[in-house]
């Protein structure tokens, strides 16, 4: 049995509910206005760690703990864009840049290396699945369907290659490669050419850096689909750490030992970059009180002192 769906709302009756269950509210007029512009259902994941706990039953209660306020609930939800925002900013250079190897080494091979299965290892470009597919052939197709809404846009690299060579250099085609496209090619890419990108950032071997990518796409789609990211639990999990103390201390399941991955590469990527600066003032308007902390983040107690993090 299934329980019925809550009926619809006006905006003015979403404030009202919030303030029956306890939260206070300063400024009806402001509140309806956010709830406008983000809705109710969004801004939900950011109501739950307000809400009272039922520890004898094990629920979360639909009502909000004393001194709960909407604007500390919209602090928390501009903190996180924010954060977002600044993963995203490094997740594109990383991006860009693991793209460009991956490119520098198939081009060297074959500058159609992207259709030559030879090129990729063989559990990715041989071994059949339970599907009837070899991996390669799925990503191949994948790869078809974007280069079909390419030509659909006469996106004008696509259209000037086929035109003149019938095919797509590796060069040309990476373009239309998505994160989640390019890490799943480098996953069946050779173990010797996995392992020249992941050393260059620091990574004992392609392996453990192919998690990598899997972790930081799954960030990516957080903060690219505006999902609750500063207290989530990454389900792409990449492998411990433990070069120093510090990276033994992190959980892999939260979200900063991801951004202390993105921290590692962009150091090597862009050693004069501010981004950690940015990174670090962000975590300073963290709006902590009681019932939330960067704890939740993973943020371990003095990470200012890492070797990672010094200015």
């Amino acid at each position: 049995m299934f329980e019925p769906i809550k009926p619809w709302r006006d905006f003015a009756d979403q404030v009202a509910v919030l303030e029956s269950r306890g939260m206070r509210i300063d400024d009806r007029e402001r509140a309806e206005k956010y709830l406008r512009r983000i809705g109710y259902y969004r801004l939900s994941g950011y109501f739950h760690v307000f809400r009272q706990w039922d520890g004898q039953n094990q629920v979360l209660l639909e009502t909000f703990r004393p001194n709960s306020s909407f604007e500390r609930v919209l602090s928390l939800y501009l903190f996180d864009k924010k954060l977002r925002f600044l993963a995203l900013d490094a997740l594109e250079r990383i991006e860009m840049a693991v793209r460009v190897d991956i490119v520098h080494i198939l081009g060297k091979k074959d500058p159609l290396a992207h259709e030559n299965a030879a090129c990729f290892d063989g559990k990715f470009a041989k071994t059949i699945q339970a599907n009837g597919k070899t991996k390669y052939q799925e990503w191949y197709e994948r790869l078809e369907e974007l280069i079909r809404k390419a030509r659909q846009r006469k996106i004008s690299c696509v259209v000037h290659n086929l035109h003149k060579y019938g095919h797509l250099p590796v060069w040309a085609v990476c373009g239309l490669w998505d994160f989640g496209a390019m890490s799943r090619l480098y996953e069946g890419m050779k173990h010797q050419d996995q392992n020249l990108i992941a050393r260059k950032y620091g990574a004992l071997h392609g392996g453990i850096f192919a998690k990598w990518l899997r972790s930081l796409n799954e960030i990516r789609n957080i903060a690219a689909h505006h999902d609750r990211l500063w207290n989530t639990r990454i389900v792409q999990q990449a492998a411990p750490i433990s070069t120093d103390e510090y990276w033994k201390k992190l959980k892999n399941y939260h979200p900063f030992f991801y951004f202390c991955i993105m921290q590692q590469m962009m150091q090597i990527l862009c050693p004069h970059s501010k981004w950690a600066d940015r990174f670090d003032e962000l975590l300073r308007e963290f709006p902590e009180e009681a019932v939330i902390s960067l704890a939740a983040f993973g943020l371990p107690e003095h990470y200012r002192e890492w070797d990672l993090w010094k200015k």
